[in-house]
């Protein structure tokens, strides 16, 4: 495997006390939980009209999937220029019903069995996410922090329909399946009563989590934004809600890097969390002024996110999933280049001497922390992942011709 650029790379880092082989067993260990919903601009298989309630995609960049064949098939492309056995995120809304309407309330593992058959066939494993968006049953921005009953009720029995598939797909698998709650409940305009919609959440999550899953199989999350589109004012599942409840219920919070105010960053978040929780769970995306789900590229954050898993030997405890839906560019293209970046940032914190750094900030020798973090912005980083590529059988840097030939052989001949 090794070439003569990543042996000399090796050397160089082993000066430092950076094992490079150890670094590329250990990320060939890391599963990246990457989202269905990029390639079809998250309007799953209902027809109901493209997304909406709190969520949006702009773009509209030729050949986007519009079957689960075209979906599979577009996935299947993306991974094979990804390094490594990751896994597939899917929405509710990705029920393959054979024609047949079925309601989101009445969801069963047999809508989701040609999504197991397709992670089986390829080494996968599933997470998933009950779907509280795009929906007339969302009314007036709400759902399970509504007033009416039969619009509470109604999402609760969907959210318990949608653990019960979670529970199947780990069972099926043989690994956990993550289950993700997000609502876009919240107010346009200053609420006159935040309390009430807050006890109503609460209420309506006691109720779910009060259906019992098998949790070797079940790994039950909640996800809290700051605001949402048309909820600018007030929002019901904060992270304060979500990380007392999560804290008090033994459940997890979802950390997604696009849901916090401008001037906050997850990175330093997971710390903290990793203090009281034994597991924490992330959505990488890239907000641009807001939550505007970006494609993720390798920025100074996307690094100190992966500093933090890494140096606190937290990779079996930091649930890494990607969330951006970029209808701007080519989709399959998008995956690659959010994925393969999260890798990258994964094995650039990899292979910092982070044991001699920890000591340094123990030593109060600042100065030497600071040339030590800027010297390894020019270390020959670059090689050490071109022979990650190599050892998993997949395009180092000249990845994109294939995409480029994917376009025209399969993406333009889609209306």
């Amino acid at each position: 495997m090794p070439n003569q650029r990543y042996e000399e790379a090796k050397k160089a880092y082993a000066k430092i006390g950076v094992d490079t082989d150890a670094a590329l067993e250990k990320l060939a260990n890391v599963k990246i939980s990457i989202h269905c919903w990029q390639g079809d601009d998250v309007n799953g298989f209902e027809d109901f009209g493209g997304a909406s309630d709190g969520i949006a995609t702009t773009g509209n960049y030729p050949g986007k999937a519009r079957t689960p064949e075209e979906l599979m098939a577009d996935i299947d492309k993306a991974l094979s220029l990804i390094p490594g056995k990751n896994k597939i995120n899917l929405h509710a809304i990705y029920a393959i019903t054979n024609g047949e309407k079925v309601d989101r309330s009445e969801l069963k593992p047999e809508h989701f069995a040609k999504w197991v058959e397709f992670a089986k066939e390829r080494g996968l494993g599933l997470d998933f996410n009950p779907t509280l968006f795009s929906s007339p049953m969302v009314k007036n921005g709400l759902t399970l922090s509504s007033p009416d009953p039969v619009v509470r009720n109604y999402w609760i029995k969907h959210c318990k329909a949608c653990r019960t598939i979670a529970e199947y797909f780990g069972k099926e698998l043989g690994q956990p399946c993550l289950c993700n709650i997000w609502i876009p409940d919240g107010m346009k305009d200053i609420p006159g009563d935040r309390l009430g919609p807050r006890m109503r959440l609460k209420e309506s999550l006691d109720e779910i989590f009060s259906q019992k899953v098998d949790e070797r199989y079940v790994i039950d999350t909640i996800e809290s934004k700051v605001f949402a589109i048309g909820v600018e004012s007030y929002t019901v599942g904060s992270s304060e809600f979500y990380m007392n409840y999560a804290a008090k219920n033994n459940k997890l919070c979802l950390l997604d890097t696009g849901h916090y105010h401008p001037t906050e960053v997850v990175s330093d978040k997971i710390s903290s969390m990793l203090v009281f929780a034994d597991k924490v769970a992330l959505h990488v995306s890239r907000p641009v002024r807001w939550d505007s789900d970006h494609v993720v590229i390798l920025d100074d954050e996307l690094k100190e996110i992966a500093k933090e898993i890494v140096r606190n030997d937290a990779l079996d405890r930091v649930l890494i999933a990607l969330d951006f839906f970029d209808a701007s560019i080519n989709r399959v293209a998008a995956w690659v280049i959010g994925t393969r970046n999260m890798q990258k940032a994964l094995l650039y914190a990899m292979l910092m001497p982070n044991k001699a750094m920890k000591e340094m900030q123990d030593n109060a020798d600042f100065t030497q922390l600071l040339v030590m973090n800027e010297e390894m912005k020019t270390f020959p980083f670059g090689d050490v992942w071109d022979a990650y590529c190599e050892k998993s059988g997949v395009p180092q840097g000249d990845w994109f011709q294939s995409i480029k030939q994917y376009e025209t052989d399969v993406l333009s001949k889609r209306n």
